[in-house]
């Protein structure tokens, strides 16, 4: 009898931290909210009506071993849904979602807390709810309290505590918890500059020692600063997955979106032009690459496309040195502005020559220009081109700020009132 070849095991180290296969998800919401005993009384139909939202909607990605992975999009884009199903707080209504390692998560920072308590008392209790043993969690008080610089409100109950007091000695607890995933929802907004460069080292030694992190965000910062990969959400559904500068470009293109554009698709790019040539021109219309504080500008942006198109549109992007974006400007209508007109009819091989005119009002420094362009009337690309140019901007102007704004100042002496300085 012929032998029958059998699947092979996957290997441990192949299978991915977190699977999500097809995760939807619904919630019953009632369509009325009944108020007072009366008002359920004489219309018990009406109160029992109840309406179906999906909040997720067929959500498939995995996240690999060792990967810091964003869930980014706009409020109600199932974000937080997602990452409690993740977590097993919610179960999934359809799809599957697997984990390989142990997973702990840090949805709402200070679960557990007993406002009436002092901190350790506090830091016992949320420790032990998240899974560390009693003893653990005794001995992890003084390392929570350094962290959390709170040593002089040791005894202070937690409702004196102010907020930026409370979510610092949350997340110092969080940072106690061992485990091979971690699942976070927007903490990295906590106490002030200093501790918030603290999280951001923790993070970074997270990520060095080779956790696995989802991560939830609106921060498009954090998202370029730690992200490997992101996946954007919008109404439940997934509009892309990529690296973690795509995603939060695709993230603020959503968020200017007009409400009424459902048309709008966010499809990779599709291949249909190509950034013939792309320069920075001064006030005399001459390619630079440097120019004065205040001087006129123009990028100019050649695209030859592929086949015939209509009204493809083309915008740029400026980034300091330290890739801190500082202004995007299109040719979409509704996007970054009203627009232009439209840019008109082209043939194969015709090419397309676009210019952005404005006034540089940016610090001295180093900046560079990205370019992309796609199909009217969606967010589909033809291509994107990071660092398509550079520029040098050269000023005496010195402020600490990014952009030095032309400024109006008038001044001439008050005029005296008429009664100004007499008792009322």
């Amino acid at each position: 009898m012929p032998s029958v070849d059998q699947p092979q095991p996957i290997a441990a180290d192949e299978l991915p931290a977190v699977l999500v296969d097809g995760v939807s998800k619904h919630f019953s919401l009632p369509a009325d909210r009944v108020q007072t005993l009366k008002e359920r009384a004489l219309h018990p139909i009406r109160s029992r009506e109840r309406n179906s939202f999906t909040a997720l909607d067929d959500v498939a990605f995995h996240v690999e071993k060792g990967e810091f992975f964003g869930l980014v999009g706009r409020n109600g884009s199932g974000k937080s849904t997602l990452l409690k199903c993740i977590a097993g707080i919610y179960s999934a209504d359809s799809g599957e979602i697997y984990h390989d390692g142990t997973l702990t998560s840090f949805i709402e920072l200070g679960v557990g807390f007993n406002p009436e308590l002092p901190a350790f008392d506090n830091v016992l209790l949320n420790a032990t709810l998240l899974g560390l043993d009693t003893e653990a969690a005794r001995s992890s008080f003084e390392e929570v309290m350094d962290f959390a610089e709170l040593w002089e409100f040791e005894n202070l109950k937690l409702k004196n505590y102010s907020s930026g007091m409370y979510v610092r000695l949350a997340f110092s607890v969080m940072l106690q918890v061992d485990a091979d995933i971690l699942l976070i929802d927007e903490v990295l907004a906590v106490g002030d500059a200093a501790f918030q460069q603290k999280c951001f080292d923790q993070f970074n030694r997270m990520r060095d020692e080779g956790k696995t992190i989802v991560f939830v965000t609106h921060g498009m910062d954090a998202v370029r600063r730690f992200c490997d990969r992101a996946v954007l959400l919008d109404r439940g559904r997934v509009v892309a997955i990529g690296d973690a500068e795509e995603i939060s470009e695709r993230y603020l293109e959503l968020n200017f979106v007009a409400p009424d554009s459902d048309a709008m698709t966010f499809d990779s790019a599709v291949g249909k032009a190509t950034l013939s040539d792309c320069w920075v021109a001064d006030s005399s219309g001459q390619r630079v690459d440097s120019l004065n504080q205040g001087e006129r500008l123009a990028v100019h942006a050649e695209v030859t496309f592929e086949q015939p198109v209509t009204d493809p549109w083309v915008d740029i992007q400026f980034r300091d040195e330290n890739d801190r974006l500082l202004m995007v400007s299109s040719t979409q209508p509704n996007a970054y502005g009203p627009g232009p007109a439209p840019s008109g009819d082209f043939a194969t091989g015709e090419t397309a020559h676009y210019v952005a005119e404005f006034d540089c009002i940016f610090a001295a420094g180093h900046y560079s220009v990205s370019i992309s362009s796609g199909p009217d009337a969606s967010y589909s690309r033809y291509f994107r081109r990071t660092d398509a140019v550079s520029v040098d901007v050269e000023g005496s102007a010195v402020s600490g700020a990014t952009v030095v704004l032309p400024t109006d100042w008038h001044v001439e002496k008050a005029v005296p009132t008429a009664n100004a300085g007499e008792p009322q």
